[in-house]
């Protein structure tokens, strides 16, 4: 495969109308992803469109459970970014093995799993039975840069 050809991940992505983003810069001291045997793991990733947040605040206040649903989307391709950056093929993905979500979550709210779906979902449409996942749904008080949601991945490849 050479690098004008983008992997079958990514032609999947294309047919639902979304591209792969650059890798998302860290805001703190940690990086985006790394390896550890046939594992990826990814760090946290936050809803980053060409490094701005389209939304801030807490979810079932400020920003909607739809709008947090589509972010939480936004968030798994920064984590695919992510994976990318380290195993060069997002092909290479055998299973998605754990998903966590993080909700931050007016006091009142409790759809933290629909919200979280948003990823799940992504993975499932781009990745097929690879993207069948465990994971946790969390809500919190807060999140970096007040972000309303934040996802990240653990991923095996071959």
């Amino acid at each position: 495969m050479t690098e004008t050809t983008a992997s079958a991940v990514e032609a999947k992505l294309a047919d639902l109308g979304l591209t792969l983003p650059e890798v998302a810069a860290p805001v703190a001291a940690y990086v985006p992803a790394v390896t550890s045997g046939q594992y990826v793991y990814t760090s946290g990733q936050l809803p980053f469109i060409k490094g701005e947040l389209p939304a801030a605040g807490k979810v079932g206040a400020d920003v909607t459970p739809e709008q947090a649903k589509e972010l939480a989307g936004t968030c798994v391709l920064n984590a695919l970014a992510a994976v990318k950056s380290v195993i060069g093929d997002l092909d290479r993905i055998t299973r998605v093995v754990k998903v966590v979500g993080f909700v931050a979550s007016d006091p009142a709210f409790t759809g933290q799993p629909g919200v979280v779906n948003g990823a799940s979902e992504l993975l499932g449409e781009v990745l097929g039975e690879a993207g069948v996942h465990a994971r946790s749904a969390v809500g919190v008080a807060v999140l970096p840069l007040d972000s309303p949601v934040e996802v990240e991945l653990v991923v095996e490849y071959a």
